[in-house]
């Protein structure tokens, strides 16, 4: 199976910077997102840190960029995370229970833009991962046309952030 499994929670999607669109019986959710050593510390303890400092290898984490996340709008839970990092872009199989998630490297060399990617795969691919991430009853109910309307509004959103991000390396 592809990618790194941790028995750790991500960091939850900030509710302040984050925007929500619904899906039907998803909620889909874009972030412009700072992951540093601090913001780990403020989530992470103990063992918990200490797979994060096994994951990172010790190094300081400074990455920022565009997450994208798909949440069940019945039970809440986030299923996929597609961080779309300057620096490690990747992303993520959430399980439901809440106990591990699955982070699988994106490599931008051989798949280009990781926002239009996300985008390709919500469109193309949305239930197998979903059925990946332990959500097979929910890929089951997914309405195509409900999730198809709110791409282009997602991959507007994710734009702008990724812009505003960019003016602010330039300014």
């Amino acid at each position: 199976m592809t990618g790194t499994t941790y028995t750790i929670a991500p960091i939850p999607p900030d509710p302040e910077h984050t925007t929500y669109l619904d899906a039907g019986v998803l909620c889909l959710g874009v972030e412009y997102r700072l992951l540093d050593d601090a913001e780990l510390a403020a989530h992470y303890q103990g063992a918990d840190m200490a797979q994060i400092q096994e994951a990172t290898q010790g190094a300081a984490v400074e990455d920022n960029g565009v997450s994208i996340h798909v949440f069940g709008t019945s039970d809440g839970h986030e299923y996929l995370r597609f961080d779309c990092f300057e620096n490690q872009p990747h992303y993520h199989y959430i399980d439901p229970s809440g106990a591990s998630q699955t982070i699988v490297d994106y490599d931008v060399v051989a798949m280009g833009d990781m926002i239009s990617w996300t985008i390709g795969q919500l469109r193309t691919r949305l239930r197998p991962m979903l059925q990946r991430a332990g959500g097979a009853a929910l890929a089951e109910q997914v309405d195509d046309g409900a999730v198809g309307g709110q791409l282009g509004r997602l991959e507007e959103l994710a734009r702008a952030a990724q812009a505003e991000l960019d003016a602010q390396k330039r300014g």
